[in-house]
């Protein structure tokens, strides 16, 4: 794998993101935060990143500074050394210090990273519930500006870097509370116009939600331009009942982003669980593979290139030789949207779908080429769906299969209606997308 050069925002066009050459990208990417920690505390992450450059990633999500716990059990199973990124120690800090064995470290990961042609989206600070970020008497405006400085003069030259994120979850700050605030949306927009100043190699700066609403247009109107890119979450069902559903992702998209005139990226939602380890994050019990696959083909589906996580390798743990399931189900969808339709082009077209009445979490969605010449309808649980005609010249339809990423049959309307092949059980249908094209 080579470098694209920077990754560009390129709203409105090509899903939002061009690389350096002009070529669109699709954004395909993996979180894991801890890469560096990991690193540090002797992990070979060296292999799983060749693993990923070779399956196609091209995006990774990583913090600076390291996250020591997630509650409500979230202790890192891999760490055997102290991680801190200053000078003295978490109840004596000295913010006018760095740990250079640390970022010594991170300066390796991010060479390889550099080498393998990922583009990197670097969190300047983690979690607002952990300190230093949970404690802004201490982390004082003046410690921020010279942490961040410090990040940018070290890493802003590197081609790697997609992005600048300042705070995961920005909505935390400023006193760790999981809650929105113009006061956060206001930090947000000053903080982000003082990162493109200081940094001067003009990398995206990009904002990660928690809370979903108010919507960013709304949140950010005094300075749409301050931030590139939404790196948006929603994390859809993920209940014992309907969290292989992942329902709902599509409308909260449609919601958050309404009026939004930057680029967007459905950058989480969930992390698939794996069974096999301790249930350290409750949240994710029911994000198995199949949560993993519809809530995938829901946000792209929407005109969104996607990043997602997994248990083995997102925070707690660092089981980075093993793949879960849905990881395969990822790659089918990548090689659907980059080498079988022409994604650059598609566009949501839910006026394609004829009729309103489907059961919950099954409405069908649609992305059609403006001249109609290509169509995909996704159907997340099968079944049948009615098209508006398209465009008046003969179609030739075929079903893809999600699961093993192929062609399955071809696709014969019945009266303007394509019904899905029957596969599956009935608790849990298969899900398919019917591609039309252009005889």
């Amino acid at each position: 794998m080579t470098g694209r050069g920077f990754l560009w925002a390129t709203p409105g066009e090509a899903w939002g993101f061009r690389d350096e050459s002009g070529e669109p990208v699709f954004v395909f990417g993996d979180t894991v935060y801890n890469l560096f920690g990991m690193a540090y505390c002797g992990v070979d992450v060296v292999p799983f990143l060749r693993r990923r450059a070779a399956q196609g990633f091209n995006v990774l999500r990583c913090r600076i500074p390291m996250s020591l716990y997630h509650p409500p059990e979230g202790f890192n199973q891999w760490m055997d050394r102290r991680i801190w990124a200053w000078g003295g120690s978490e109840t004596m800090p000295l913010f006018d210090r760095f740990n250079l064995d640390y970022f010594a470290v991170v300066d390796r990961v991010m060479r390889e990273i550099e080498a393998l042609g990922f583009w990197v989206e670097l969190i300047m600070e983690g979690w607002g519930f952990e300190f230093p970020f949970n404690d802004r008497q201490r982390f004082l405006p003046e410690w921020e500006e010279l942490w961040m400085t410090y990040l940018i003069a070290r890493y802003d030259a590197f081609t790697c870097v997609a992005s600048w994120t300042p705070l995961n979850e920005y909505e935390y700050y400023p006193d760790g509370l999981f809650r929105h605030t113009p006061v956060a949306d206001r930090w947000a927009l000053r903080i982000s116009r003082w990162i493109k100043r200081v940094a001067q190699h003009g990398h995206l700066v990009t904002a990660h939600n928690g809370p979903r609403l108010p919507p960013f247009a709304e949140r950010f109107a005094t300075d749409p331009g301050a931030v590139d890119a939404i790196m948006f979450q929603d994390w859809g069902t993920r209940d014992e009942h309907d969290g292989w559903l992942a329902a709902g992702i599509e409308d909260q998209i449609g919601k958050s982003l309404a009026g939004w005139t930057g680029s967007a990226v459905l950058a989480e939602w969930g992390y698939e669980v794996n069974p096999d380890l301790p249930l350290l994050i409750p949240a994710h019990k029911y994000c198995d593979a199949d949560h993993t696959r519809r809530g995938a083909w829901r946000g792209t589906f929407c005109g969104l290139g996607i990043v997602h996580g997994f248990d083995n390798s997102w925070g707690m743990h660092a089981i980075l030789d093993r793949d879960l399931p849905g990881l395969v189900d990822l790659l089918h969808l990548r090689h659907f949207f980059t080498e079988l339709v022409p994604f650059a082009d598609l566009r949501p077209a839910p006026d394609l779908i004829d009729g309103g009445d489907f059961p919950f979490g099954s409405r069908p969605l649609a992305l059609a080429t403006p001249d109609r010449e290509t169509v995909a309808v996704y159907l997340p649980t099968g079944g049948e769906v009615c098209l508006r005609p398209p465009a008046p010249s003969p179609r030739k339809g075929r079903w893809f299969d999600p699961r093993h990423g192929t062609f399955a049959q071809p696709a014969e309307p019945d009266d303007g209606t394509y019904a899905a092949p029957h596969r599956g059980e009935q608790q849990r249908p298969w899900d398919w997308v019917l591609v039309l094209s252009c005889a």
